[in-house]
């Protein structure tokens, strides 16, 4: 067991591994924000009261939820090129990471708007508001306060998650490492390095979601709340 570690070679890849990085940051979050979208939509419509809608938003988070990301992935990216839809790598990346994200977002959101007391809305529709402004006002809103720790966890989960992209030849950090150690023949090493620069991109991560957490929900850090 005398394994010595030599960084020198693989740390002279810095560029590479840079270039995974800022793939790995376009990946995550445009998937973040749309994924966040399309899973509140989803969570509206499991709240819907046409019972197809509510059936059919309810499957699609279920067959998500229940399957593999890597299988999904290779669902878009190899599916849609046998129907003949020829996508890009990044492209059919995106797609995953959105449709994947927008489950689980979906599940979370519910989780807030039930937690919105029946009390509040129909407050509000005496009050004369419109079925958008209630929506926005009295669900939405205090249901995302609710859950933003978890939807912060679940965005940085996303992050970690783009690794798996690399198996459609999308050159983010997982796949820059992967490079870098059949170059440098230091594959301890090389992932080493790309274990801290994941570790880096959470944390930057976190700290940019709590900042945004601290300037929309200011109800929250006047109570000195704010997460």
């Amino acid at each position: 067991m005398g394994y010595e570690f030599d960084f020198a070679a693989v740390l002279a890849a810095w560029p590479q591994f840079l270039a995974g990085a800022w793939l790995t940051v376009q990946l995550s979050f445009p998937a973040t924000l749309i994924g966040f979208v399309l899973g509140t939509l989803l969570a509206i419509g499991r709240r819907s009261q046409h019972t197809w809608l509510r059936k059919a938003c309810g499957m699609y988070v279920e067959v998500i939820r229940n399957t593999p990301l890597l299988v999904q992935v290779f669902l878009v990216f190899f599916g849609l090129a046998s129907l003949g839809w020829k996508v890009s790598a990044f492209a059919a990346a995106l797609a995953s990471l959105v449709i994947n994200v927008g489950a689980y977002s979906c599940e979370i959101m519910r989780a807030g708007m039930d937690a919105i007391h029946k009390g509040q809305i129909e407050a509000a529709e005496c009050l004369g508001l419109t079925r958008r402004q209630v929506y926005w006002h009295v669900i939405l809103r205090p249901a995302m306060e609710k859950v933003y720790p978890a939807l912060t966890s679940q965005f940085v989960l996303l992050m970690l998650a783009t690794s798996i992209t690399s198996q459609i030849s999308v050159e983010e950090l997982t796949a820059a490492a992967a490079r870098v150690q059949s170059e440098t023949f230091r594959p301890f090493e090389a992932y080493i390095v790309v274990a801290v620069a994941y570790l880096a991109l959470s944390l930057l991560m976190r700290v940019g979601l709590w900042l945004f957490g601290q300037a929309v929900f200011t109800r929250k850090r006047k109570l000195g709340d704010a997460r």
